[in-house]
């Protein structure tokens, strides 16, 4: 996993109120703002791992979801 997609990643977190949630967009703005789509890849791989390890929660339509398979608009939240 990347340490600086999932360093920014939980500070984005942690500076929302309890039970918001944050767009994968976001954490890739924040590594880059001019090349953000390249860093996608890894917010999605650190966003899957985190959530495997019950430290983050996966939504879609503001419900939790598996991280497996995961494809569409989905959002991020701290557990």
């Amino acid at each position: 996993m990347s340490q600086l997609a999932e360093e920014t990643l939980l500070e984005l977190l942690s500076q929302v109120r309890k039970g918001e949630s944050i767009s994968p967009n976001d954490v890739a703005k924040a590594i880059s703002r001019e090349n953000w789509q390249r860093e996608l890849p890894k917010v999605r791989a650190v966003i899957v791992g985190l959530a495997r390890q019950g430290r983050i929660e996966l939504l879609r339509k503001g419900k939790p979801v598996d991280p497996e398979g995961i494809k569409g608009i989905y959002r991020v939240r701290l557990v």
